[in-house]
């Protein structure tokens, strides 16, 4: 009995099927044209077979599906296509202008013009529509703004990703994974590339390598050659200034500077209003070297065989030799800064009063130059002395001359005696240094004076430099109490503060006389230093120890006097001082130049200046502290007298002096290249006491 077979569902089979039958139904479709399903029957024997091939294909789905045909599914219309649509064409206008600045449009209504020619407007959108479109879209992070269509653009996912390793600093993009391309490979071939036999010099030694290393050999044994040793390579002598050899050459190096050339002051034959006058060539003479337009006196020649040598010649190139050699040039960089930070922050100097600023009183009376001045340490009197050896006591407050006594030559130092129980005047003319006792003290004064003169030992001194001597009858009647008679003049007189020491400085005498300390009580001069390598200019003693200052040229030695030894040497910098002073505290010393210059040693710190001042023209002739004000004064010989504010902090030693400039003072007027000769303090009021070439004396408060 034979088994009935089920029909077997082929899916795929059927769906071909009706894949090749939409194909011919379409064709037919295109080729008819009429709809009219006789009409196909005389088209020929191409139409009869296709039609047979449509049956076949419909007998196949129907017998080998298994489906009947009711259950066929619908076909599927596709829509129509439209020939108007274009896919690139979007609803929003585009701009046409091209890459052009849109700042061209900013003046216009609209902002560019489409592919039609027709104007694209400008979206009328406020600030404040703008503001509440971007709260409303939760886009608007994501989103950036396109100026040529004036409207946001969402980012996608890579360009997002883009931006995000941008900022961060990775790659942009992650790098291609390519596989690597092996163009040598890396396995070892088991055969080699040449079947060649190898040579025979590759196995025997070489006979030229054997004598070199015999060689090496037998300079090691004989001594000539230590493997061991560091080769250093010896550079010989090369040119320092060769701009062709770059090896020597640093990356901060710089060009030696050329020479100026020559202008019309070098000619023999120079224009007229180069040639200098006879005021113009004392004016030459009198400046310093560095502060000359030409090292030489321009002249006029007829020719140039009557032009002398150069004396100079040899001394300028030499000279200019040192600066090539010594001068260091390096690069610099250019810092732009504010050139206010650069200056030190000081404070008002209306806040630092009080100081002297005001002339009060002038005291006139001399008829030559006031050379030196000094006040007593009550404050009450004042003592002036003139080159033509006049002595003046003024008092203070009204400004009247009290006493006026004459000299036989000019008076070249005089100082009171710091203790207030003495009214003696020290005063130095000529080789005698006068102890004087003014008629304006009082009785008990007068007598604590003669009582110290008359206590002393009448013993002969040891000292052959210097003789004590008794005044006579009319000296004495004029208030002269001691004499001191000196091989040379003495310049410099100054006070030990119990009054019974003072100390004179002879700079024209011999090194172990220059320095002489003089005792009242014994009438005694002693001699401390043996020789000084340079001349001494002033000595002054220390406010509460013993210890001694004394001004050399460019020096200032410090000595202990009860050790008898040197402590330290102070290195000033300039070129030649003129006076010091020590500061109330004894921490803290200030000394003038003739070089213009002040310097403030912190002695604690260093033995280097801690401040240099330059605010005089001309020489500094006296420097000078207050005792009891942060206040220090210079004068010089250009009339001006320069007051400043220097604060010291005792308790905090990591805090610096604060110096501040206060006050510029026009005090005298200048007389034959002299101006201010000295100036003073009052010991207890914040006053400042002058006197210059102009035969006065004035006040400032």
């Amino acid at each position: 009995m034979k088994r009935k077979l089920r029909p077997v569902k082929t899916p795929k089979l059927k769906e071909v099927a009706l894949k090749e039958k939409l194909k011919l139904e379409e064709k037919l479709a295109q080729e008819a044209e009429d709809d009219d399903y006789e009409n196909i029957a005389n088209v020929g024997s191409d139409s009869e077979d296709e039609l047979e091939a449509i049956h076949r294909i419909n007998n196949v789905n129907t017998e080998d599906s298994g489906y009947e045909d009711d259950e066929l599914p619908e076909k599927e219309l596709l829509p129509e296509i439209d020939p108007v649509y274009d896919s690139d064409e979007t609803d929003e206008e585009e701009n046409a202008v091209g890459s052009i600045p849109l700042e061209w449009y900013e003046e216009h209504d609209h902002m560019g013009y489409d592919k039609d020619g027709n104007k694209i407007m400008k979206p009328s959108k406020s600030e404040l529509d703008t503001l509440l479109s971007q709260l409303d879209d939760p886009e608007t992070a994501q989103s950036v703004f396109d100026k040529f269509k004036q409207a946001n653009i969402k980012l996608g996912k890579e360009e997002l990703e883009l931006i995000r390793n941008v900022a961060s600093g990775s790659y942009p993009q992650e790098p291609a994974d390519e596989p690597t391309v092996e163009w040598f490979t890396s396995q070892v071939s088991p055969m080699p590339l040449s079947a060649a036999p190898e040579p025979k010099r590759r196995f025997v030694p070489s006979k030229w390598e054997a004598r070199k290393i015999m060689k090496i050999v037998r300079a090691i044994r004989k001594g000539l050659f230590d493997p061991n040793k560091k080769i250093t390579k010896e550079t010989g002598p090369y040119k320092i200034w060769n701009e062709d050899d770059e090896s020597n050459i640093s990356s901060t190096h710089l060009p030696a500077p050329k020479a100026l050339l020559p202008d019309h002051a070098h000619s023999y034959n120079p224009p007229a209003e180069y040639v200098m006058t006879e005021n113009e060539i004392k004016e030459w003479e009198q400046m310093d070297p560095e502060d000359r337009d030409y090292n030489f006196i321009i002249k006029k020649y007829n020719n140039l065989r009557s032009v002398p040598g150069y004396n100079r010649f040899i001394q300028e190139r030499f000279e200019r030799c040192l600066d090539l050699y010594l001068c260091p040039r390096v690069k610099g960089k250019t810092i732009h800064t504010d050139p206010d930070k650069l200056l030190p922050k000081l404070p008002d100097p209306r806040d630092l009063q009080p100081f002297p600023q005001t002339l009060v009183i002038t005291y006139k009376g001399h008829n030559d130059k006031v050379r030196c001045i000094s006040v007593d340490p009550a404050g009450v009197f004042l003592a002036s002395g003139a080159e033509d050896g006049v002595l003046k006591i003024w008092e203070i407050s009204s400004g009247r001359c009290l006493q006026t006594v004459e000299f036989p030559s000019a008076i070249l130092a005089l100082v009171w005696n710091p203790n207030k129980s003495y009214g003696i005047l020290a005063v130095s003319c000529g080789t005698t240094i006068t102890l004087f006792n003014a008629k304006v003290h009082s009785r008990l004064i007068k007598e604590s004076n003669e009582s110290l003169i008359t206590s002393g030992n009448t013993a002969k001194s040891n000292n052959q430099y210097a003789t004590w001597r008794v005044p006579s009858k009319d000296e004495q009647n004029r208030g002269e109490l001691m004499q001191i008679e000196l091989h040379k003049a003495a310049t410099s007189v100054s006070w030990h503060r119990r009054g019974d020491y003072f100390v004179s400085v002879s700079p024209e005498a011999t090194s172990s006389a220059a320095v002489q300390i003089h005792q009242i009580t014994k009438r005694q001069s002693l001699c401390p230093f043996k020789k000084f390598k340079s001349q001494v200019q002033h000595v002054v003693f220390h406010p509460s120890k013993p210890i001694l200052f004394v001004a050399t040229k460019q020096h200032v030695l410090v000595y202990e006097l009860t050790k008898q030894e040197r402590l330290k040497t102070l290195m000033s910098g300039v070129k030649w001082i003129s006076s010091i002073d020590i500061h109330p505290l004894g921490d803290n010393l200030i000394i003038g130049s003739y070089d213009r210059r002040l310097c403030w040693f912190d002695l604690d710190l260093s033995s280097m200046p801690y401040k240099t001042l330059r605010y005089h023209n001309h020489a500094v002739r006296k420097v000078v502290y207050h005792k009891k004000y942060p206040l220090f004064v210079s004068c010089g010989d250009d009339g001006r007298v320069n007051v400043f504010h220097g604060k010291v902090f005792p308790d905090d030693l990591m805090r610096q002096p604060m110096i501040v400039p206060v006050k510029v003072i026009n005090a005298h007027s200048v007389v034959g290249n002299h101006g201010t000769l000295d100036c003073e303090f009052h010991p207890t009021q914040p006053w400042l006491f002058s006197s210059g070439a102009d035969n006065t004396v004035k006040l400032f408060t």
